[in-house]
């Protein structure tokens, strides 16, 4: 093309020189005009993966993004990044353990993420630096999660001293057991003072948060229905420490009689914690009244519990059951992905379901043959 203003063969031939349309040379090379790198013959540089002591100096010097990283090393399920995770917790051991863990949970509504984000803005606000771990509930269908409480969080996840990570349960118990527990022990090492965990909020996730904390925190609300309905047992005896919500404005009234009958209730159960009275509060997350009064309940707690020894006999009584919990979840992840194991579990299923082969004789088949081919 040598006319570099040469009119298209579709232009009407009746059309004056207004007509907007001309054909212009394009610039030799690539379409911006710059030099190609492929022009150039280079080629694309795979990322070069992470060694053991990048992940332990950033950790240690702070660094959030690779405190990220290390975080998602841990919840990796393959093989060779739970091998490399162990190593990097490995050399983190000596630094971990100074913080406080406080676990909270809470009736659906409750409103366990604005309360911690007003909690964990305060203990910032002090000077602190705060840790939030929220586990999210994963779909028994799709496998996956929300992850919605970063977004909840808004404030407090752009806050400079505040690291909010939500993560997924992995649709098992199990895997709040080893993951939350390796999370935290990050954190810590990363020099976060206060760990805040949010449980899944399905029943049993509230005894496996407890295993792993300090301090263990039951949010409650009023007007939903009759209050002996949350007055749960099993929830309560977990409990240091009941907080009723949301008193706020005409609620606040209904709030403080909830926390008398509260109070009357718990004064009949078995105190979570050996020579700690468990007793309910109240707090308005939403306007920040009694946050206050909350992290003065838990400074009293660590004191006193640390002064009677029963801080330090719990974190050691959680590693025994850590060790436990640790085991059985690495014998039923080697027995399902034996590939003996594998071949032969369908058979077994499709004899029980017809009634061939008792469920408790099936069982003890399938264990016969993964223990003789080890």
């Amino acid at each position: 093309m040598t006319n570099i203003n040469e009119r298209p063969d579709w232009v009407p031939s009746k059309e004056n020189d207004s007509f907007t349309s001309y054909i212009k040379k394009g610039v030799a090379g690539s379409h911006d005009g710059m030099k190609s790198q492929h022009s150039e013959n280079k080629k694309f540089m795979r990322k070069t993966e992470k060694q053991v002591n990048d992940y332990v100096d950033g950790v240690l010097n702070k660094d959030r993004t690779m405190l990220a990283q290390a975080i998602t090393l841990i919840e990796s399920n393959a093989q060779r990044h739970v091998e490399k995770a162990q190593a990097v917790l490995n050399e983190l051991l000596p630094h971990v353990g100074s913080s406080i863990r406080i676990g909270i949970t809470g009736v659906p509504g409750a409103g366990k993420s604005t309360f911690i984000e007003s909690f964990g803005t305060y203990l910032c606000d002090q000077g602190y630096h705060v840790a939030v771990l929220a586990v999210d509930p994963s779909s028994s269908i799709t496998g996956g999660s929300i992850l919605g409480d970063k977004t909840r969080m808004e404030n407090l996840s752009r806050h400079p001293r505040a690291f909010v990570r939500p993560s997924p349960s992995g649709g098992t118990l199990g895997g709040v057991h080893r993951k939350t527990r390796e999370t935290m022990l990050l954190c810590e090492a990363a020099g976060f003072d206060v760990i805040l965990v949010e449980t899944v909020g399905v029943g049993q996730s509230e005894i496996v948060v407890r295993t792993m904390v300090d301090f263990f925190l039951l949010l409650v609300l009023t007007g939903a229905g009759d209050e002996l309905q949350g007055m749960k047992k099993g929830v309560l005896e977990l409990a240091d420490a009941l907080i009723i919500n949301k008193a706020d404005g005409e609620n606040k009234r209904h709030a403080e009689m909830a926390q008398r009958d509260y109070n009357r209730f718990l004064h009949y159960l078995r105190p979570a914690t050996e020579g700690w009275e468990t007793k309910a509060y109240t707090c308005s997350a939403l306007f920040g009244k009694g946050i206050d009064n909350v992290w003065k309940i838990i400074n009293e707690f660590v004191d006193q519990t640390k002064a009677a020894g029963t801080f330090e006999s719990r974190r050691k009584a959680q590693m025994k059951e850590w060790i436990y919990a640790t085991i059985k979840d690495q014998l039923e992840t080697r027995f399902f992905t034996h590939p003996q194991i594998k071949g032969r579990l369908p058979q077994v299923e499709s004899n029980v379901i017809s009634g061939n082969v008792p469920v408790t004789l099936a069982v003890q088949q399938l264990l016969a043959l993964y223990f003789n081919e080890n």
